[in-house]
């Protein structure tokens, strides 16, 4: 059985990660605010969709291989470790861009907006980072079956994200003009989430816990 620690650590990543800018959200937003709340949502299920293709790869075989190869293992948490990084300063550097603040974008068909959140997702490094090297974190042996704590975990995550990402969708041009108008809240988010992600990163970088297999 998942422990409780498990599910609020995943939650937490999850949550932290969601509510940066990163593909997803951009592309989502982007969609709500030129085509409207429908075709954000269509976007969002190509990026469900996406997460639920990561979490069964990831599950079913690539954690073999970094048990096989630990240097892999070690390469990718490293990678992953500097990508939120990478996306900590982002956040934190002077003169960021708001993604409420899209620019103009052309109108595309439901299937091309499923499309193209399933491949923004796909391509997403975030995505990749998350089923590769922080969701495994999470999972012990010794609390059973080691797959299915694999895709409850998963599930966690899955949920969380799509969950913003709808709001953002179903709010995106609400927000925008509020963050237009208050853009001392815009700095409040970015700093809360760069000091938030720059955690993540270091503990990700200094952690010696092994990959689990299902």
């Amino acid at each position: 059985m998942v422990e409780t620690g498990a599910i609020l650590g995943v939650l937490a990543v999850s949550m932290s990660m969601a509510l940066t800018p990163g593909p997803n959200m951009m592309y989502v937003v982007s969609r709500s605010i030129t085509q409207g709340r429908r075709a954000g949502v269509i976007s969002i299920a190509g990026v469900a969709v996406g997460f639920i293709l990561y979490l069964t790869a990831t599950s079913l075989g690539l954690s073999v291989l970094f048990v096989a190869v630990p240097q892999l293992y070690l390469a990718v948490k490293l990678a992953g470790a500097a990508y939120l990084l990478w996306l900590a300063w982002q956040a934190l550097r002077p003169g960021g861009i708001s993604v409420f603040a899209p620019g103009e974008l052309p109108v595309d068909s439901p299937r091309k907006l499923f499309m193209m959140g399933l491949a923004t997702n796909l391509l997403n490094p975030k995505a990749a980072i998350l089923y590769l090297t922080l969701i495994p974190q999470f999972v012990h042996p010794d609390d059973g079956h080691v797959l299915l704590q694999s895709f409850i975990l998963g599930g966690v995550q899955i949920a969380c994200s799509i969950g913003v990402n709808l709001s953002l969708a179903l709010a995106a041009g609400t927000v925008a003009i509020f963050l237009n108008r208050h853009p001392s809240w815009l700095r409040i988010q970015r700093y809360a989430m760069g000091i938030a992600l720059t955690g993540i990163a270091l503990k990700l970088a200094t952690d010696s816990s092994k990959p689990a297999v299902a």
